[in-house]
């Protein structure tokens, strides 16, 4: 899910672009007001950064559990949260490249790689976990990235052709009127907000025995399905011309950019980390109990 950042915010970097071209054309990707000023992108690179500076102080820790577990599922899962969290970062930290001289084919092609990389991440957790034997197989593994992996490169090819062939701005924030780009945004969500209300709907009808037995699934679920709807409505909006639909998908897309990866992390991947600490504090506490340690509690 790609998202446009906040237009209103002031720029910062394009402040002689003018003198680099003089037709029309070229000086719509380059102005202030496709640009975001220093607080924007500090705020957006701040919080990615957090991220990551948590994933690395828990990495060493991780890694061991990870070898000791052997679970091929998560290993795989935590090299693409890794993958996903450092271009998210390198994306938050580059937004002046939207308006810089010659760097826009470089910022299409870091947007693509960046929501491919958080895309396949959201696909084949959910496609894993749909499964119904979703065991920590290799075999289970490579069948859940294929799905997600074909679903992936169909939507980034799709995008490519709309950004490099036919020049559609989808990742110019600056250009809000392009009835192809709120078009393909609004396509996207779409799709997202039905696979996301169809998982829903199972759950509440005779076929819930099919979904995995995870409250923190359906918790995730529903998030997700309430984001995407919002989403899908702010690009309604947009594509109406609607000056709130620009800066409500733009500060959706801020969220998404600085929050879904830790929510997922935390959602799916914290426990498993922490199940070996949880259960090594149960063993101390059995043995102080059956030492007698708390036998005063029940006097």
């Amino acid at each position: 899910m790609g998202y446009p950042p906040i237009p209103s915010v002031p720029a910062i970097t394009d402040l002689h672009y003018h003198q680099e071209s003089s037709s029309p054309s070229s000086n719509s990707y380059y102005n202030q007001t496709n640009c975001h000023g220093i607080l924007y992108t500090a705020a957006l690179s701040i919080l990615a950064a957090l991220f990551v500076l948590y994933l690395g102080f828990h990495l060493k820790k991780n890694i061991k559990k990870l070898n000791h577990r052997r679970s091929h599922v998560m290993i795989a899962y935590y090299l693409l949260l890794w993958f996903s969290a450092i271009l998210n970062l390198t994306w938050c930290c580059l937004q002046a490249w939207q308006c810089t001289p010659g760097k826009k084919i470089s910022w299409n092609l870091l947007s693509l790689v960046t929501e491919s990389g958080t895309l396949c991440l959201e696909i084949s957790l959910v496609a894993f976990l749909l499964q119904e034997n979703y065991a920590s197989g290799l075999e289970t593994l490579a069948h859940t990235f294929s799905i997600s992996g074909l679903i992936v490169g169909a939507d980034i090819l799709l995008k490519a052709i709309f950004v490099f062939g036919f020049h559609v701005p989808l990742f110019m924030d600056g250009e809000t009127s392009n009835g192809g780009k709120w078009g393909m945004w609004t396509f996207d969500e779409l799709l997202l907000t039905c696979t996301y209300g169809y998982i829903l709907f199972v759950h509440y009808s005779k076929w819930r025995d099919k979904l995995p037995p995870r409250p923190a699934f359906y918790n995730y679920v529903v998030v997700m399905f309430i984001v995407n709807s919002l989403a899908l409505f702010a690009c309604a909006l947009a594509a109406s011309g609607v000056g709130f639909g620009f800066w409500f998908y733009s500060f959706i897309g801020f969220c998404y950019h600085t929050l879904y990866l830790p929510f997922l992390y935390i959602t799916f991947l914290r426990d498993f980390f922490q199940e070996e600490d949880l259960l090594l504090d149960n063993a101390y506490y059995s043995e102080m109990r059956d030492a007698g340690f708390f036998d005063a509690d029940w006097e």
